[in-house]
Order: structure tokens, then sequence, then C-alpha cells
């Protein structure tokens, strides 16, 4: 196993690259900010600060590449998941298919989150003792390995509720 930063793996995509979310909250140091102004219900221009991100898909998508994730939800959420529920519109703005599955639905799930790109690799989020993001992946394309997380993938992508359709159900939008 390798380890390198997501977005690089991410950037050598060439047809899909598909994001497995399990946490009901999670510890980015660059979400931080945004996310202690949302529970405070302060102003922040969100757009501004998911500029990057944004630009970086919406290149991938001009060059073929499909990005979608499936999100596995405790339910009522917590506050990061509505955070991130309101957040979702941005991803969906710049080309990526977001699916949401209440975990009492979901049935087994791992227990990390991992990015399956072109059904060839899999990149696992790394974090540290206290769940913070630490900035990077530890990247395999054991066989094995990939096989179990396309099985994943597909059972809980045909689970999944598209996000427009879980918003208007949770009356988010």
């Amino acid at each position: 196993m390798e380890f390198r930063p997501t977005r690089e793996i991410l950037a050598e995509s060439r047809h899909e690259a598909f994001h497995l979310e399990v946490r009901d909250s999670y510890g980015v140091p660059s979400e931080d900010e945004p996310f202690q102004k949302f529970l405070t219900n302060e102003p922040f221009d969100y757009r501004k600060w998911y500029e990057g991100w944004s630009n970086f898909v919406q290149e991938l998508v001009a060059h073929g590449v499909s990005f979608k994730r499936v999100r596995v939800v405790t339910v009522p959420h917590s506050d990061y998941q509505r955070w991130s529920l309101t957040m979702a519109a941005f991803n969906v703005e710049a080309g990526e298919e977001i699916r949401y599955l209440p975990r009492h639905l979901a049935g087994e799930v791992p227990k990390d989150d991992w990015w399956l790109i072109d059904y060839e690799t899999v990149a696992f989020n790394l974090s540290d003792k206290d769940g913070r993001a630490v900035g990077g992946s530890a990247v395999t394309d054991d066989p094995a390995i990939v096989s179990y997380c396309r099985g994943v993938k597909d059972r809980l992508w045909n689970s999944a509720t598209p996000y427009d359709e879980y918003a208007r159900m949770i009356s988010i939008q």
C-alpha cells in the first residue's frame, strides 16, 4: 500500500471516482471555520470557500470523469451531516452525483471511507486517533480489496436516494 495526496489520486481518474462516506461527523481542519459559522448561523461565503473543490470537479467532469458519492447517515442527522447536506448542493452543482442512505436501511457497511477510482484502485481516507483528517490516502490496487469495494459501491448506490429527492424528503432545499 502506498500513501498519496487524495487530490493527486483523483486527478488520475479516467472514468469514475466514487466516494463512500460512512461517518456522521468529520474533523477536516479546512472545514472548521465554515462549519462553526453554520452552527452559529453567521454569514459566510460558502460558494467562494468551496470554489477550489468545485473547479477541480468541474475540470475532471469536463474530461469525462463521473464523480459519485454515497453518504450513509444516521437519522436524525448530526450537526455535521445537516451542514454537509446543505453543502452538497455545491457538489451537485459542480457535477457530482450524491446519494444518501439512512444507516438503518444500509445493512452492513465498512467502517472506513474510501474512494474507488475507475474500478481499479481504492484510496482509503486517513485520519489521526481523534478522527481528524490528515490529508492523504492509503492506496491499493489489491484485486480482493477492489472487488470488495466494487460490491459495496454497487449495493449501496442502488439502495441510496439521489440528493435532490432526499433533500426534498427532509425539506432541506
